[in-house]
Parts: structure tokens; sequence; C-alpha cells
């Protein structure tokens, strides 16, 4: 397996994954399939302040992972959102948490002192994944998301991954230099 920094021409791989999540379940709330185009245009946004993984297995990306502003105001820059998904294919392989490792690895790099993570609720797989990186429940918000004309909940689960008596500014992932991704 082969993980790396996700570039705008892997857009359509990234939308081949993302598609069922949207089609077949409410994972995600949205209820159109973005283009390739969006996808790039995602990408893109993206990197210019966090990272955005793909990992590829035999040539061909079968996962990817991504960090994203918490909140906008300035007092929340230390935390971020991350979202993850995989290949229907390629569960049960470790993927997901060789993403999550180097994602950690990158956001820690750039000083970000917490990390979240908004599931639907019940999803047991994800909340069980996210429990053995340390994450814990942190609240629910009750029939928020309406999909297959259902109401669903949504839980948030945090983690911390900085040191709190030494906070940095955040350096934006545009910004790392290239030879630290030589150490992760």
């Amino acid at each position: 397996m082969n993980i790396r920094v996700a570039k705008v021409s892997d857009a359509k791989d990234i939308q081949r994954i993302y598609a069922p999540y949207v089609k077949n379940t409410n994972i995600t709330f949205e209820y159109v399939i973005p283009s390739v185009e969006e996808m790039a245009k995602r990408i893109k946004k993206t990197l210019e302040n966090y990272p955005y993984l793909v990992a590829e297995m035999d040539g061909r990306i079968v996962g990817y992972a991504y960090a994203s502003l918490y909140r906008e105001r300035h007092a929340y820059l230390w935390d971020s959102e991350l979202s993850i998904y995989l290949d229907e294919d390629y569960h049960g392989k470790s993927i997901a948490k060789a993403l999550y490792e180097k994602l950690f690895n990158i956001l820690q790099a750039m000083h970000i002192q917490n990390v979240y993570a908004c599931i639907t609720y019940p999803n047991e797989k994800s909340e069980k994944f996210h429990q053995k990186f340390g994450f814990e429940l942190i609240g629910c918000f009750h029939q928020v998301g309406y999909k297959f004309e259902k109401w669903h909940d949504v839980i948030w689960m945090e983690k911390s991954i900085g040191d709190k008596n030494d906070v940095q500014e955040v350096i934006p992932f545009s910004l790392l230099s290239s030879t630290y991704f030589e150490l992760i």
C-alpha cells in the first residue's frame, strides 16, 4: 500500500469511491453525487490549508482521508474535522488505519491540537474505528439530517493530538516543507 498526497487529477477515482456512499447510505448527507469537476475543486481547496491523502494498492486508489477547518472563527484554527472513505471492496485491509496514522502525523506537524469526527448514528463500524484511535463521544444531535425519507442522528467524537501547553501558530498544509513528507 502507498499513501500519498492527493492530486487534482485523482478526482475521478475519489468520485468513484464516494459515489456509493451518496447513492446508497446515510453516511454522507449529500443527495447528489458531486461531478468530477466538483471533486477536483474540493481537493484543490482542501490542499491549500489541510492534508488530503489517498491510499493506493496495485496502482489503484482504494481510499482517501482529509482534514478540514472545524469552524470559521480564528480561535478554532487549532481544531480540524476529519473525513475518510474507502472503496467498498477494500474494507478490512487496514487502509483506514494507515490513512489516519499519516493524517495525524501531518496534523501534528501543522500544530493542530484537536480532531473531530462527525458520524451518522448509528454507525457501529465507524464508532469502533474512532474509539480504537482514542476518540471519545462528546455529543449527539438528534434528527439533524434527513435522507432516504428518514431523520438521522449525528454524533461527534473528539481526540486531542497536541500539547495544550505548547500552542504554536498553525502551519497551513501547503507551507509544510516537502522534506517533511519523507519522514511520514
